[in-house]
């Protein structure tokens, strides 16, 4: 017990020092801040540790909000509206929006749906959140095919931005933004041949867009009604054999610390993961900590990361691991987040 305490201390260490100041070898992903803040602020919630942010967390708060792309007066920018992951490019951290778009200032949808979890991680009312805006500009990123880009000024499109227009619906309880019609017939038309689902039409079976798809239906309430009895079959046995000593993405490939999330809370959506390996997911997700400075590895031999890290937390949430909150498998933020949610929608849904 002591030892797994002392584990526990080295995590929140890590996922401080990661929300803190971003390390030398993390300096590429200065743009993506905001989703690094998710992992370190999601993973203190699961280890029951926010209070080692309560003095910073009104500041924490605030560069989340100064980070919305807004409307400015004339609303000429409204496609682009929605959360920066950092302040490289747009207005200052005080800066006022001027009355003219600048080019390239645009919210990035995975950057909204992890300001808004951090957010509600943090407990705040989502207030200042201009919602109307945030749905218009979900809107300007659908395409055609039901896809979504991460940005309006054009980019890749597969089924991670699905993912975060679904969630950022789900959080605003405002679908408008979103041709849920055309995003279930991309969602449909990704699946393969194997019973898992690819990124796009066309694309290899994997883990993660496996688990953006199922979670995606599952937030629009339209699993059931979407897949046939026959394609959650296929579905569920597919997860089910890409348990190995962990789990792996795809058939074939090494098992990775992440792949116990996107897999496992895939089956958690489908009911099936009382049917993985306790002892083996635990063992291997146990194997790839760091025993000097905490977190989480891809692999063994791998040196930790905040992605894996929170990650492998949720893969050990959701096994149950004492000392750990549960999780929502679909939102992927606590349980104790999702309630709080709740609790915003209750006047939302009723018009007030």
């Amino acid at each position: 017990m002591e030892e797994a305490d002392h584990d526990r201390l080295k995590h929140i260490k890590y996922l401080k020092r990661i929300l803190q100041v971003i390390p030398g070898q993390y300096a590429s992903l200065d743009n993506h801040r905001m989703t690094l803040a998710y992992f370190a602020l999601s993973g203190l919630d699961l280890l029951g540790a926010l209070e080692e942010v309560d003095k910073d967390k009104a500041a924490i708060i605030e560069w989340i909000y100064s980070l919305q792309v807004l409307p400015n007066e004339s609303e000429t920018n409204l496609s682009q509206c929605g959360f920066r992951g950092s302040s490289a490019l747009g207005h200052s951290f005080h800066g006022k929006c001027a009355d003219k778009a600048i080019p390239y200032d645009s919210g990035h949808v995975t950057m909204t749906y992890t300001a808004l979890a951090c957010l509600l991680i943090l407990g705040d009312d989502l207030s200042r959140v201009n919602r109307s805006s945030v749905v218009t500009g979900l809107r300007s990123l659908q395409q055609p095919d039901g896809s979504f880009s991460c940005v309006p000024e054009g980019s890749e499109t597969d089924m991670r931005f699905v993912y975060c227009a679904c969630c950022v619906s789900y959080m605003l309880n405002d679908w408008s933004g979103v041709d849920r019609e055309k995003t279930i017939s991309y969602i449909t038309s990704s699946l393969t041949y194997e019973g898992g689902v690819g990124q796009g039409p066309g694309a290899e079976a994997h883990g993660g867009p496996t688990y953006c798809s199922v979670a995606s239906l599952v937030l629009m309430g339209a699993l059931d009604t979407t897949l046939s009895g026959r394609q959650q079959a296929q579905l569920k046995r597919w997860c089910v054999m890409r348990q190995q000593s962990g789990f792996q993405g795809r058939p074939n490939k090494p098992v990775d610390t992440c792949y116990s999330f996107w897999i496992g809370a895939t089956l958690k959506l489908l009911g099936m993961f009382d049917q993985t390996n306790y002892l083996f997911n635990r063992s291997f997700i146990l194997s790839t900590s760091s025993p000097v400075i905490g977190g989480f590895a891809k692999s063994p031999d791998d040196s930790c990361d905040p992605l894996h890290t929170y990650l492998g937390l949720c893969g050990l949430s959701l096994l149950g691991e004492p000392g750990l909150a549960a999780l929502h498998p679909a939102l992927n933020i606590s349980q104790r987040a999702f309630q709080h949610l709740e609790r915003l929608q209750q006047p939302w849904s009723s018009g007030s």
